[in-house]
């Protein structure tokens, strides 16, 4: 009987691609958080946490990291056969990662003067997000995930309803939180008011502003936080730069950080 059970758990995979595995490691410090969840389903393959590694098919495939190579291009269509609903996790994942800056620059020329033996090295010119190369059922954001997003993005795909992962602004939780206004306060360039919520506003509590580590919410009005950024007197060099950091490649702030850099 308790043979059957077990077997009757999701299955759950984690994979890894061009990343840091802050993302995976985000999951293991779940610490009491993950029991229940390794009660709940039945960790197939994790090679950072553990040596099963058993084959597919998975209910549940998380996916951290952005496509680099050529064979990470052929592995995440495997992945994707495999895994009834596909995860991505962290902002490599959902937006090419702090690699993709390289997109805007010649690869060729960093192989060349990087390497001792560039022959050896074959890599894409761009690093890409998953949903760029196989259909995504969710984007998990951050850098790293925010753990209990996690948690509450697995109990609810096993239950089959809407994750509660909110879209709207940093602006939200930094009202939440009593934290004073930094661009009003200080003058401080921030990209809270475009950014996803899901850090509890760190950044701003310490008087710091927004690096969009999440990545850009719903509908980012990125014209109007632009106009703020010259108004507190930065160049489009500056807010180009602003705009190119961990999600340099989701397209809303890509968008907004090649138009600056034109002026």
């Amino acid at each position: 009987m308790n043979s059957e059970r077990k077997k009757k758990k999701p299955r759950v995979a984690v994979f890894k691609f061009a990343s840091c595995d802050g993302c995976q490691l985000s999951l293991l410090d779940a610490e009491d958080e993950l029991l229940a969840v390794a009660g709940a389903v039945e960790i197939a393959y994790f090679p950072e946490a553990s040596r099963a590694m058993l084959k597919g098919p998975y209910d549940i495939a998380l996916v951290e990291g952005s496509i680099t190579t050529h064979p990470d291009a052929e592995r995440i269509q495997q992945v994707r056969r495999q895994a009834r609903t596909l995860v991505t996790i962290g902002a490599c994942a959902t937006a090419g990662g702090i690699q993709a800056l390289r997109n805007w620059k010649d690869v060729a020329e960093f192989i060349r003067v990087v390497y001792p033996s560039p022959q050896f090295i074959s890599t894409l010119k761009l690093s890409t997000p998953i949903a760029e190369h196989v259909p995504v059922d969710f984007e998990l954001r951050g850098c790293p995930i925010n753990h209990y997003q996690l948690i509450e993005l697995i109990a609810a795909t096993l239950a089959g309803r809407k994750p509660n992962i909110p879209a709207y602004s940093v602006c939200l939780e930094c009202k939440r939180r009593g934290n004073v206004c930094v661009p009003v306060a200080h003058g401080t360039p921030c990209l809270g008011p475009v950014t996803q919520a899901g850090c509890g506003a760190i950044c701003p509590a310490y008087d710091r502003g927004c690096y969009g580590c999440y990545g850009p919410m719903e509908s980012p009005n990125t014209a109007s936080l632009t106009s703020q950024f010259r108004i507190l007197g930065q160049s489009g060099q500056e807010i180009s730069r602003a705009f190119r950091s961990f999600n340099a490649w989701a397209w809303q702030f890509r968008k907004a950080s090649e138009e600056c850099e034109r002026t």
